[in-house]
């Protein structure tokens, strides 16, 4: 080989492109990825705080393959979402004052008890998730579950306060989202306790089951803000495990923490409510409705929990985009 061509052979391998390292793994493509898999070959998945990338569990290699090359964290698990589901399913034995939700980091099911479970009731959630193999696990929950009756601002109807959750609209036409257990309450709601200041009129409600509601703006001298607070809100998402979350009340103002489960079912005395978000963000009397977000993206709608914002506590939020799609609205 001459000296030219073997110049332009080295030159030719050193503008050879690499092999490209695929993008990190987002919370949004983990969810597609993970229903592309099936239940049976996944197990959820979570931001880990020390790396800041996404994790999947799996159940067997091709999967962790998969995974891998899409930019995420592989980790293989013994129990598939399917499983955790029928576990969660045989550990839900209807008892007030419970909160069952799947804790993708740990594989197993969390089944959170308060403290108005009696004695008999807990033997027997107890013997239910002995005979799990380790799949599920009790964890005492502070105080009793409630919904937080006494978003952002203050809302008064039937008696009672609750908080805003986000302004959305249809068209030319403004409402508001916020709990199902208030709108459940009153037809008519208003922006002081004096009930002098009209805000509108209740156009729909859900709850038990799910817990949202809407109110349709009747009163022209109120502006409409897309905001909560100073923060301006221009799309709703999924919440996803590990993720960094805010919520604002009428009660204990702005709080932050993180999301600890997703499809939690609740189970109130008022009413079991099912797939909400399970988070540690505290929260009290009066914050039902109030919005939960990511920065600029509407997440969920305070439901209710345990503890207080002395404490700490645990507060589990109906997802907004369910209310969204209900009523053909959207943030903005």
């Amino acid at each position: 080989m001459s000296a030219v061509s073997a110049a332009l052979l080295a030159a030719t391998v050193a503008a050879a492109p690499a092999h490209a390292a695929p993008a990190p793994l987002s919370a949004d493509r983990a969810a597609s990825l993970t229903a592309s898999l099936g239940v049976e070959r996944t197990a959820g998945s979570w931001l880990d705080p020390a790396s800041g990338r996404t994790v999947v569990a799996v159940t067997d290699a091709r999967a962790a393959a998969s995974v891998r090359a899409a930019g995420g964290i592989a980790r293989l698990v013994g129990r598939s979402a399917a499983a955790l589901e029928r576990t969660q399913a045989r550990v839900d034995l209807g008892v007030t004052g419970t909160a069952m939700y799947v804790d993708p980091v740990s594989n197993q099911v969390v089944v959170g008890v308060d403290s108005s479970v009696g004695a008999a009731q807990l033997a027997r959630i107890r013997a239910a998730v002995a005979v799990t193999g380790g799949a599920a696990r009790i964890t005492p929950i502070a105080g009793t579950l409630s919904m937080r009756i006494s978003g952002g601002d203050a809302i008064y109807g039937g008696g009672y306060r609750c908080s805003l959750g986000f302004n959305v609209r249809s068209g030319s036409t403004y409402y508001f989202l916020t709990a199902g257990h208030c709108t459940d309450l009153s037809a008519t709601w208003y922006a002081n306790s004096a009930l002098s200041t009209k805000l509108g009129d209740r156009t729909g409600t859900s709850f038990p089951g799910n817990d949202y509601g809407i109110v349709r703006y009747t009163n022209t001298s109120v502006t409409v803000s897309g905001t909560v607070g100073s923060q301006d809100i221009t799309s709703a998402g999924d919440a996803y495990v590990g993720q960094a979350v805010t919520r604002r009340g009428s009660t204990t103002g702005t709080r932050s923490g993180t999301v600890t489960g997703l499809n939690a079912t609740v189970r109130y005395a008022e009413g079991t409510v099912r797939g909400m978000i399970a988070t540690n963000v505290c929260a009290e009397g009066g914050d039902s409705g109030g919005p939960l977000y990511a920065g600029s993206v509407a997440l969920g709608l305070t439901s209710g929990g345990s503890g207080n914002c002395q404490t700490g506590g645990q507060t589990f939020f109906q997802p907004v985009k369910e209310a969204l799609s209900k009523y053909g609205v959207s943030v903005f």
